[in-house]
């Protein structure tokens, strides 16, 4: 039976690090007050890097890992909430940057739980027989759409890219299992990017008509993500008949670390066993999953045959959580 199994891994992050300390030098902040809040030191910020930059830094390291020819590549999907522009789409201009011009290409929009949404639907096209192989990646410039006098949320979030490439495979491993879903009646307490229905023919105001800043209820993100990742993290677990002994590492999305204390507990998985860098990158949005597994790969801390869990909620609200063995 056809399963799509991940190669390589790949990250790609600014040079830029922006510590607390510089933070609080623009923002009524401390160093304590982040840490004790969310668990995170420092994030990288871009210093003229622009999302496509970061993809396609990623989307190269993939390769050159995998030893895979750019024009052998059958599918790239990037998955973003802070493309360079509306249109065209990121994997679009990824595509072009690589040389893989028999590469199909197109975004997936899903907030923080991106990458295993996309992830999903390069596996769905492997599995089909369609594509042989695919690129996915996670990238973002979170600092351009964050409200740098907002001490709430511009303490969160990081710059950053990651991604994998995957290939179709007869043997036993790969992606095992997966859930991925949505709440719309929550899409109000994860907000960016508002573009107002202005123009020359009708009544709206043109005053705030464009709001490209996050705007979040943390309360409200707190109490989904510590209720929905432990309830996906279970089902996937209990389709796969599965117990925490089971897993090796739980790669979550790295959005707070007090989150990451209580999933940890309610699901019974040892917190040892969630891999964790929101301390050196904040919350990248769809690009922290992937980047935690490149770490994770990159350090040879993954062996043949460990069984990993991917998981990650975000804007919609989302969540999209995923078993594979390495």
């Amino acid at each position: 039976m056809k399963k799509t199994k991940i190669v390589s891994t790949g990250a790609c992050v600014p040079e830029q690090i922006i510590t607390n300390h510089d933070l609080a030098k623009i923002v009524d902040t401390s160093d304590e007050w982040i840490v004790q809040r969310t668990g995170i030191r420092e994030r990288r910020i871009s210093g003229g890097e622009n999302t496509s930059s970061l993809a396609t830094g990623t989307a190269r390291m993939v390769l050159e890992r995998a030893n895979v020819d750019p024009k052998e590549v059958d599918l790239i999907i990037v998955a973003s909430v802070t493309p360079d522009y509306g249109t065209p789409s990121l994997a679009c201009m990824v595509q072009k940057e690589l040389g893989a011009v028999n590469a199909v290409a197109f975004d997936v929009v899903a907030a923080c739980s991106g990458f295993m949404f996309g992830l999903s639907v390069a596996d769905k096209y492997i599995r089909a027989g369609l594509y042989r192989n695919a690129i996915v990646i996670g990238a973002e410039t979170l600092s351009k759409i964050i409200n740098w006098e907002d001490r709430t949320t511009c303490v969160l979030f990081g710059d950053g890219s990651g991604g994998a490439y995957v290939e179709v495979s007869e043997e036993e491993g790969g992606i095992q299992q997966e859930e991925l879903g949505s709440r719309g009646d929550l899409w109000d307490i994860l907000t960016e990017g508002f573009t107002a229905p202005a123009n020359a023919f009708n009544q709206v105001s043109k005053e705030n008509a464009e709001d490209y800043f996050v705007h979040m209820d943390g309360r409200a993100v707190f109490k989904f993500a510590t209720k929905m990742v432990v309830q996906s993290v279970e089902n996937v677990l209990q389709k796969e008949g599965l117990t925490p002994d089971d897993i090796a590492f739980v790669v979550p999305h790295q959005a707070n670390s007090r989150i990451i204390d209580v999933v940890a507990h309610k699901s019974g998985i040892p917190r040892e066993k969630f891999y964790m860098n929101m301390d050196r990158y904040g919350n990248t949005s769809s690009a922290s999953v992937p980047l935690a597994l490149h770490e994770l790969d990159a350090k040879g801390l993954i062996h043949r045959g460990d069984r990993i869990i991917l998981t990650g909620f975000g804007g919609g609200m989302t969540w999209g959580t995923m078993l594979i063995t390495w």
